[in-house]
């Protein structure tokens, strides 16, 4: 996998220091990692405000309870596949994301079949895009 080309669009800031302190010490592990905050809205204006912040190159991935789950080494292996594409993970608020938005693109990804706080989701999804990168480099972070 080249190096990171990874976008997170997320509803709502992060609140929570803890989960602050996280993203700041993945974010310098993925140096090519952009955050995207958009204000919390209606669902409608929210998916409005995420098309906007995406540019014409990503790949939009939704990230959505009905997505598909994947292990740390199969999530590394699909990252593989869209090879130099910038891929932009779209993190909703607490209402989620609309149906068009979710429904508009080629594969949704789930964390978890629980719902997760999205401060929480976001945290989990830089950790494992970091994950993915190590494991598809041969670095000693993921352990079998």
């Amino acid at each position: 996998m080249r190096n990171c080309a990874f976008r997170i669009i997320a509803v709502g800031k992060v609140r929570k220091g803890w989960i602050q302190d996280g993203l700041a010490m993945y974010q310098k592990r993925l140096p090519g990692l952009i955050i995207t905050e958009v204000r919390d809205a209606s669902m409608p204006r929210e998916a409005e405000a995420i098309r906007a912040a995406l540019n014409s190159n990503e790949v939009l991935v939704p990230l959505s309870e009905e997505g598909e789950a994947l292990t740390s080494v199969s999530f590394a292996k699909r990252l593989e596949k869209y090879g130099s594409q910038r891929l932009a993970f779209v993190i909703g608020g607490a209402d989620g994301l609309s149906a068009e938005l979710k429904n508009s693109t080629q594969w949704q990804l789930s964390l978890s079949a629980m719902t997760l706080p999205h401060e929480l989701a976001r945290l989990l999804l830089v950790e494992q895009l970091y994950r993915a990168q190590t494991i598809t480099q041969g670095g000693k972070y993921h352990r079998s």
